[in-house]
């Protein structure tokens, strides 16, 4: 009996110590882990592209995956031929007067203050306790997160390289990859490795064409809805609601207050409530009734694991984290779904955690088959 007890505690200590090294591995590449996992949901992107272009033109993967890059290619490079230029000189129109709009909201805010007492701690004796903080916290996280990454040139090319041709190499033989890693798990748990395996591949799909679905409709829907309302860089701003769409919740909140911060010092409180008011509208149109009209499906996680996920990834990884907070919560999700609830606990209850992947616009989810082998 000793002998078993020592034999289990050195088991114990062993595991212990290997867990440790595997954890200290992780967080020694996290940064090489993400550019993986943004490759593939990439790879995923143009396999899905691929898929299509096979089933309707019957050409060869081959031919179908070249003819999606080119496609993509052109698409990028004429949607910016025919916007970066105005773009650009509307936002160093906008970074050149900042300086003079934050002096009227300062003013304004002051203003505020002097009508509201209660404003007056928040605001600092100043004004500008509250704005400058929140700027300056927001200056620091990107100085520390973003900055640094950016400097470095080379690296950033070499990555993309890298993340372009392993996307390539992954939607041409996506199959090899995903056999590999089946062959590696014993075949008692191969069935649940496949059913995973399938209900990520549904689950990215469906991200990546609504993120894209989305982010293009909160741009067209702002720009024209700032232009109608003469605000001043609207294409700019429209474009700007467009790319930090990608964050849930934080990129809504920017991109509605940052305009509206900014109409302030012009228009006064009623424009900047118009603004506001579209802002809310623009991306309550574009995620309860654009997206439900154009897909079949789509990708449902819980608000609260959504917040907690993008403030996680952000102060653990920076800019990089939040851009792939959700895709990656979503695969969690999806993991500890089939293993965790489904395998070990043997919950076959399809309410359980239906929130957390694919859902179809009239509430209903496709099972995957987990059938052993």
């Amino acid at each position: 009996m000793p002998d078993q007890t020592a034999r289990r505690l050195g088991a114990t200590l062993t595991s212990l110590f290997v867990a440790a090294l595997v954890l200290l591995f992780l967080s020694r590449v996290a940064s090489i882990l993400i550019l993986l996992f943004i490759s593939i949901l990439l790879g995923v992107y143009f396999s899905a592209f691929t898929d299509d272009l096979v089933r309707r033109t019957r050409l060869r993967r081959s031919l179908a995956l070249t003819l999606a890059v080119i496609i993509t290619l052109v698409g990028i490079v004429g949607i910016g031929w025919l916007i970066v230029p105005a773009v650009v000189a509307q936002t160093q129109d906008f970074l050149a007067a900042l300086p003079e709009n934050a002096q009227h909201l300062e003013s304004q805010l002051l203003r505020l203050a002097q009508k509201y007492p209660l404003l007056e701690g928040a605001l600092g004796p100043e004004g500008g306790g509250l704005l400058e903080s929140l700027l300056s916290g927001a200056s620091q996280f990107v100085q520390q997160s973003l900055l640094p990454y950016l400097r470095a040139g080379t690296a950033i090319a070499i990555e993309s390289i890298a993340v372009l041709a392993m996307a390539l190499y992954f939607a041409r033989d996506s199959s090899v990859y995903r056999d590999g890693l089946i062959a590696i798990f014993p075949p008692r748990v191969r069935h649940i490795v496949r059913a995973v395996q399938a209900d990520l591949g549904e689950t990215m799909r469906a991200w990546i064409w609504a993120q894209l679905l989305s982010m293009l409709v909160l741009s067209i829907l702002t720009a024209i809805g700032l232009l109608l309302l003469r605000v001043p860089y609207w294409l700019a701003f429209g474009v700007f609601t467009g790319i930090v769409g990608i964050v849930p919740f934080f990129g809504t909140l920017v991109s509605t207050v940052l305009p509206a911060l900014f109409i302030l010092t012009i228009g006064g409180w009623s424009y900047a409530i118009a603004v506001t008011a579209l802002g809310i509208g623009v991306h309550l149109v574009g995620s309860n009734v654009v997206q439900p009209l154009i897909f079949e499906r789509r990708l449902s996680v819980p608000p609260l694991l959504t917040i907690l996920s993008i403030l996680m990834a952000g102060a653990l990884l920076g800019v990089l984290g939040i851009l792939v907070a959700v895709p990656l919560l979503a695969c969690v999700l999806v993991v500890v779904r089939h293993v965790l609830l489904t395998y070990i606990y043997g919950d076959d209850d399809p309410r359980v955690f239906e929130s957390a992947v694919l859902v179809g616009t009239t509430g209903t989810r496709r099972a995957v088959a987990m059938t052993p082998e």
